[in-house]
């Protein structure tokens, strides 16, 4: 290190600058959360010696202090970024902005957590129109150099001056027309020579200032330009749809540019160490040759196969790497083994080729599907490369909701249009649309859609998220759409030439047929094909590596998993996939059912106790049945069952006709009974007459619920089947008065139905905590209460005074402002009603050592949630049938983390 290196060193108090590459590794093995995950794996490559371009890494503390300081950067950074150079210089033997011999460099994002596409990228910086001759000179090629150069201007005036890219890409299309090609490889030297003057003269009319000359101005609005894009609307979309806090910033890295467009001895490429899309252990990729990086991930070439094996596989023409350059991919084979090994994951990586000469320019873990994370784990367990609690840890539990839905009935007829790439399986159908703007909008109507592109962008974000499916005419598999998809669970069919688009008129072009904006399309991600119409799907099958890593969760998890479930079908599902009883069962549910809903309102409109019970001796064996079935499904397992909790209005007639209906059956007239319903009107029901005050007001209607519930118990058990567990739940309880009243209740019935029938089954008696006065005096509650089930659904909104049905339309909003971390409605509200279920737990136990917590909201099925529940202590979460197994594998995460 120089003087002037030591100086800066010692005199900063804080580093900004780490350097990587030709025997320096300033961040040693790489701390991913200082140099983002792009310059903490740079480094850690260049420390193995593998070939990485000499570089360095501005940090994501910059990026922090960039925003608090307005955008101006401290002359220490400054400084620092000069030593950064000079490192790249030394190496390359070349000067940033010299005329005779220029150092061209890349100025690219990085965050902690890989965002693909979704942050700016800068290329060939350091050309201007003295340094452009330069690097013809230096390189002997002309043509190279000038289409480095609009390349250049291409980019920065997108990225950096953000100008309108189309005007940029309409000049190169009308360029290629005119002269008759059809690919940019056609272009010559004295093409692009013009399509740069009239690029910079787009630039002096858009901009109103020419193209910037001076390389330094150009390296710190680039450097700018890749920290203002953390804030970005496609970053921020991303960063909430993917649970990425937006305090932690981008690192910036400089490193210089290795070039694949310098010939047919030339290429740049993307590659997976294995399959993302199916988990097989076999290499997977794309690369072009004489071009670079971006023309692969952008789409704008269809690329070529990496292995022979691929090529074949897919029927394509054009040589794979394997074959056009066999040496260099047998040294790329090498890295990828070093990397795996090394890394002890799949490897993302991007690579290019320049003369011969390979060089690597990132590593990263790989996204992958659900299927292929699921393979990937259990393979590489079964390898030794990791341990089984290693590949638990490994699977997002959140992604496995790709696996638990149904797929294409492979009998099923299908129209098939045309055939792309299989970019991210799965299959979806849809309604089709051509903008993501309009996918959202339809999305929010209950519509499932699938977006068609052209190509997608960073932009298509939000849209790609609200469709079922992605289509593009272009694009490899490792494009924008591709891993995006991949990432999200979408299906995706991507390259499908054989398909027109026009976006403006809203028609999709395929062969002789057209189909409009509207039209029904279904998408297989794991063939490529495109179907007009819908086609029918089946239920998976969840056996295999799925059924393995279950195993393995359940060896490692101490909280139990239940479904919310209602239905026999419902509890069938459940179990199957490893619900260990029934955790929250809705009983209102069955009263809406079309056969009873008559006698429902019949005794909600009785205006005296007799009358209501006539209706309910009617309804006590439909409830009776009701509960039978689930207890069959459920033998030996606890059920717990919420009594009626809605407010009555619910159930009553709105039309004409049904009022005539039940006056009929009731036998009063339509007047009485308009009267009768005006005055359970309510103006805030969600806080009004429901839940216990029901029962309070009511006794009989609990009455016959827990008459119906115990001699289905013993029913199930006098059939010689195991006998359920029934757990009887008070809703909306406030007060220890309140579950007193209604646990005497339902003791009494108990003892009159076993005395009836002269045998007994176990149960117990406990409420829902969903009001802050219950989590409050949990104490006083848990005297009587022999379980509480944590309903953190109302408790989400009666803490926070947030209604989860109207408050879609401003939560987005407080997320991206840092007001809550996510959706409180999604992921537990930890500091707020988080504190309210540890408050209510601890004095629970205070007063009944062992009684039994759960939580039975939609947050049991969400990981986050679950991590909560697991360092509270609590003994049960209870989920949706279809999110089971993801508790299960969140449980099993959870525990592991505890254990670290």
């Amino acid at each position: 290190m120089t003087d002037i290196e030591e100086a800066i060193m010692t005199t900063t108090t804080t580093r900004y600058v780490y350097r990587f590459g030709g025997g320096v590794d300033d961040g040693g093995q790489g701390d991913r959360n200082l140099l983002g995950g792009k310059g903490a794996n740079l480094d850690g490559m260049a420390a193995i010696g593998l070939p990485v371009p000499p570089g360095f890494t501005i940090t994501t503390e910059m990026c922090t202090r960039y925003y608090e300081d307005g955008g101006v950067y401290p002359d220490s950074v400054k400084a620092e970024v000069a030593t950064g150079l000079a490192h790249i210089e030394g190496i390359t033997g070349k000067k940033f902005g010299d005329a005779a011999d220029p150092l061209l460099v890349s100025v690219r994002s990085g965050a902690r957590a890989s965002m693909p596409g979704m942050m700016d990228t800068v290329l060939n910086l350091g050309l201007n129109d003295e340094t452009v001759i330069g690097l013809a000179n230096t390189s002997g090629d002309e043509r190279f150099a000038w289409d480095s150069y609009r390349r250049f201007i291409q980019m920065y005036s997108d990225v950096v001056l953000e100008l309108d890219h189309g005007a940029f890409e309409e000049a190169l299309e009308v360029a290629k027309e005119d002269q008759g090609y059809s690919l940019d490889t056609e272009m010559t030297a004295d093409d692009w020579k013009a399509l740069v003057a009239e690029y910079k003269a787009l630039v002096k009319k858009l901009w109103d200032k020419p193209f910037p000359q001076d390389v330094h101005d150009q390296l710190w609005g680039a450097i700018s330009a890749v920290f203002g894009s953390w804030q970005s609307e496609r970053a921020k979309v991303y960063r909430r749809l993917n649970n990425i806090p937006g305090e932690w910033g981008t690192a910036v890295n400089v490193q210089a540019m290795v070039f694949g467009n310098m010939g047919e001895t030339s290429a740049t490429g993307v590659a997976f160490t294995r399959d993302p899309s199916t988990g097989e252990n076999v290499y997977y990729g794309e690369f072009l040759i004489n071009a670079q990086g971006e023309d692969v991930v952008a789409g704008i070439r269809t690329p070529q196969y990496l292995t022979l094996a691929a090529r074949e596989r897919a029927g394509a023409k054009p040589l794979s790497m394997e074959e056009a350059m066999p040496e260099t991919y047998a040294e790329l084979a090498k890295v990828f083994q070093i990397l795996e090994t090394h890394y002890r994951d799949m490897q993302d990586i991007e690579f290019t080729v320049q003369q011969g000469k390979l060089w690597m320019l990132q590593t990263r873990s790989g996204k992958r599907t659900a299927k292929a994370a699921l393979k990937m784990a259990v393979d590489m367990a079964h390898e030794g490369l990791i341990t089984e609690e290693e590949a638990v840890a490994r699977v997002d539990p959140a992604a496995l909701d790709q696996l638990l839905h149904p797929t294409l009935d492979p009998k099923a007829p299908r129209d098939v249009l045309t055939k792309g790439l299989p970019a991210s399986p799965g299959a979806a159908s849809g309604l089709i649309v051509f903008d993501a703007d309009t996918a959202e909008r339809r999305n929010e109507m209950g519509d499932a859609v699938i977006l068609v592109r052209v190509e997608t962008s960073p932009e298509d974000i939000h849209g790609m998220h609200a469709a079922k499916g992605i289509l593009t005419a272009r694009g490899g598999m490792t494009s924008h759409a591709a891993v995006v998809a991949r990432g999200m669970g979408r299906p995706c069919v991507s390259g499908a030439g054989g398909i027109s688009i026009d976006s403006k008129a809203k028609i999709l072009r395929i062969g002789g047929r057209e189909l409009k904006e509207g039209d029904i399309l279904t998408l297989d991600g794991s063939t490529g094909e495109v179907m007009a119409g819908e086609v029918p799907t089946v239920q998976p099958e969840l056996a295999g590596d799925f059924g393995t890593l279950m195993v393995w969760a359940d060896k490692v998890r101490r909280l139990k998993v239940r479904a919310n479930a209602e239905t026999p079908q419902d509890c069938k599902v459940a179990r199957e996939f490893g619900a260990e009883g029934v955790g929250l069962c809705r009983t209102e549910h069955m009263f809406f059912d079309a056969a009873r809903i008559t006698a429902v309102r019949e005794m909600i409109l009785a205006d005296s106790e007799k009358g209501r019970r006539v209706a309910l001796e009617r309804l006590l064996p439909e409830q009776r049945d009701d509960f039978a079935q689930i207890f069959m499904v459920m033998a030996g397992l606890p059920v717990t069952i919420r009594l009626l909790d809605p407010p009555l209005h619910e159930f009553l007639p709105h039309a004409e006709a049904e009022f005539e209906e039940v006056a009929k059956a009731a036998g009063v007239s339509v007047d009485v009974l308009k009267r009768r319903a005006n005055e359970l009107h309510e103006f805030n029901p969600m806080l009004g007459h429901r839940g216990c005050r029901l029962g309070v007001t009511y006794p009989e209607i609990y009455e016959m619920q827990a008459r119906a519930i115990f001699e289905a118990a013993l029913i199930v058990k006098q059939r010689g089947g195991e006998a359920p567990i029934p757990e009887v739940m008070i809703p909306l309880v406030a007060t220890r008065k309140e579950l007193e009243l209604m646990k005497a209740i339902v003791d009494r019935v108990a003892a009159e139905v076993f005395a009836e029938q002269g045998d007994s089954v176990e149960y117990l008696v406990g409420t829902m905590i969903e009001l802050p006065r219950a989590a409050l005096k949990a104490g006083e509650i848990a005297e009587v209460g022999e379980f509480f089930s944590f309903g953190t659904n109302d408790l989400t909104q009666t803490t926070i005074g947030i209604s989860r049905d109207d408050a879609g339309r401003f939560l987005g909003t407080y997320v991206d402002k840092g007001i809550f971390a996510r959706d409180p409605f999604v992921s537990i509200d930890v500091e707020g009603v988080g504190e309210l279920i540890q408050l209510a737990a601890e004095r629970g136990r205070k007063t009944r050592p062992g009684i039994k917590l759960g939580i039975c909201g939609e947050h049991g099925g969400d990981p986050a949630s679950i991590a909560f529940c697991e360092e509270t202590g609590l003994d049960y979460v209870s989920a949706s049938p279809y999110r089971v197994p993801i508790a299960r594998l969140a449980a099993a995460q959870a525990a592991l983390a505890k254990k670290a």
